[in-house]
């Protein structure tokens, strides 16, 4: 049985070294109440209304079972909202209460980003997952602090319009970002202007991820850091299939021999409803059952502006060496 949780992660000396199982803690539960560009202001009966810079939005939302606290008033004064299918990768349309721009800037930390209304429901971020961007910068500065010479290198595979690529880069890490848009590149290189970031070490590779990661695996290459954000369903630049359900396990075992002697993390979310935390903690668990560590797993969750309710989001699962 996963140790209690408790408030803090044990201490990295504390923790089972490589060749042992590592320590195991779930459920936990990683929480962010948004930032200045960013909040949840309200939700319930199938949506959720969120601020987005100085647009608010309404979108889909199966998680949001409850009674929205606002009134309907605050709502219809929404600026975008997207009507279609409820699916997190279903297509539909926005509809827009008046003129509003193809884009946006917003911030979070060192970086800068622009926000888009897609066609699939996203807005070229992912609100929840600044608890693991924080995560990830320490982890960074902190082994460049024990180490200033040495080159920490980071993975980051589906990476979209590259936040969780750009913010390590900041902290010091040199960071390889995969995705098989050409769209999703050219946003994540925006951003990385835009950010004022283009002397940081990114490689930006449009790729299918499954064999850009095999690829790597033959020629030995090793990372310290890996992100791993994939979708239940999609198709790579040459129509290749992904599916979250089949072909993550064989993804994560590859991912597993691309993990340096001494790496410093490996992170999986995963927005696939039919899944649970556990589900996933342990394939994880199975896949670095020798690595030593800590593995803990659980859910992303995003608090409500002046609210006390909270809602879950995604499924996650991360590793920290010792």
């Amino acid at each position: 049985m996963p140790d209690t949780p408790v408030s803090a992660a044990p201490q990295s000396s504390s923790l089972p070294r490589a060749g042992q199982p590592p320590l195991q803690r779930w459920p936990v539960v990683l929480e962010t109440a948004g930032w200045k560009d960013y909040a949840l202001l309200d939700m319930g009966r199938g949506q959720k209304l969120e601020r987005y810079g100085r647009f608010t939005v309404v979108r889909p939302e199966p998680q949001a079972m409850g009674t929205p606290r606002l009134k309907p008033a605050v709502w219809e004064r929404a600026d975008a909202v997207f009507t279609g299918d409820v699916d997190e990768e279903g297509p539909g349309r926005w509809k827009f209460a008046g003129s509003v721009p193809e884009t946006w800037e917003m911030a979070y930390g060192p970086a800068r980003y622009f926000g888009r209304f897609m066609s699939f429901r996203h807005v070229g971020v992912f609100p929840e997952q600044a608890p693991h961007w924080d995560w990830v910068m320490e982890k960074v500065r902190a082994a460049k602090a024990a180490e200033p010479d040495r080159p920490i290198k980071v993975l980051n595979l589906f990476g979209y319009t590259g936040l969780a690529s750009l913010l390590p880069a900041t902290a010091g890490a040199q960071v390889t970002h995969v995705d098989a848009s050409k769209k999703a590149i050219a946003y994540a290189r925006e951003n990385q202007d835009l950010s004022g970031l283009n002397d940081l070490p990114i490689r930006w590779i449009l790729e299918d991820a499954s064999k850009f990661v095999a690829r790597e695996v033959r020629r030995g290459s090793t990372y310290d850091g890996i992100i791993l954000d994939p979708p239940k369903y999609g198709r790579g630049p040459k129509g290749e299939v992904w599916d979250l359900f089949v072909n993550l396990p064989e993804m994560l075992d590859m991912l597993r021999q691309l993990l340096s002697p001494n790496a410093l993390f490996m992170i999986l979310t995963a927005y696939a409803i039919r899944a649970s935390f556990l589900s996933v903690h342990e394939l994880m668990a199975e896949t670095l059952a020798r690595q030593g560590g800590l593995l803990e797993s659980g859910e992303l969750v995003i608090r409500e502006e002046n609210g006390p309710r909270a809602l879950s989001t995604s499924l996650f699962s991360r590793w920290s060496g010792a």
